[in-house]
């Protein structure tokens, strides 16, 4: 169970930066086992994407939080209950069409925030924005696409899309939700509030998944309790034993 954070842009910057640092470690997974060579690639490079902003949002992390901690410190160095990422981004890969609607639901918030960010009253988070903005919005293109593709395929990966939007739609929410960091982060013009990206993140998303011919469940349900560091899925705990067991085993290991 996580503590309250008594700097709230130490904590958001670590929301941000655990957000790219989980999902581009899952998405990291699949290196070497994707579908098809073409996807292999893809997904390899998407990861690296995200680890890049995450060396980012960290290591700004590390010199606001004044404590000489690296971004390699925050990411491997940190129990789970210290994790402030998104529930949605520490669920398992599953197979291939729940990677993809996991990582189509993340980047459709995702780029909404960055392009927010882009005006924040903070310099450095406005340029780390500005740096990853263009990344995401192919990320959720691609993303986009292969939802479409699978939803509007075969019988088979329709239903799989489907099965796989079920799963993963009562993590959205949680993206949407305000709690005391955010206001703090809103009242001081460095980032937005929440709740505001929800209708450009609902028609970007409405639109794909009419495309896609897979429904929305219904029902508000949200899980909560990953960007607060309230209560983690049981998942990130496992995923994070093998992301930190060298630098754990080894510490001040290097290449």
């Amino acid at each position: 169970m996580g503590q309250a954070d008594p700097d709230p842009l130490f904590a958001f910057l670590c929301r941000m930066g655990d957000n790219t640092l989980v999902l581009g470690h899952r998405v990291s997974e699949w290196c070497g086992h994707a579908p098809v060579l073409e996807e292999d690639i893809a997904l390899a490079n998407t990861a690296l994407d995200l680890i890049g902003q995450t060396q980012m949002w960290l290591g700004h992390a590390g010199a606001v939080e004044g404590k000489g901690r690296s971004a390699d410190d925050l990411a491997m160095l940190r129990d789970v209950w210290d994790f402030r990422n998104l529930l949605l981004v520490e669920q398992p890969n599953g197979d291939f069409g729940q990677t993809m609607m996991r990582q189509f639901l993340f980047d459709a918030w995702h780029l909404q925030m960055l392009r927010a960010l882009t005006g924040s009253s903070e310099p450095q988070v406005a340029a780390i924005a500005a740096k990853s903005v263009k990344e995401v919005q192919y990320h959720l293109e691609r993303s986009g696409e292969m939802v479409i593709g699978l939803g509007d395929g075969t019988a088979e990966s329709h239903g799989r899309m489907q099965a796989a939007l079920d799963l993963l739609w009562p993590y959205v929410g949680e993206m949407f939700q305000p709690d005391p960091v955010d206001r703090a982060m809103a009242a001081a013009g460095i980032a937005p509030d929440p709740s505001g990206l929800r209708a450009g993140f609902d028609a970007h998303v409405d639109a794909v998944l009419a495309e896609a011919t897979l429904s929305i469940p219904e029902g508000g349900f949200a899980q909560t309790g990953g960007k607060t560091g309230f209560q983690h899925s049981e998942h990130l705990g496992h995923m994070l034993t093998q992301m930190q067991w060298l630098q754990r085993a080894y510490p001040g290991a290097r290449w």
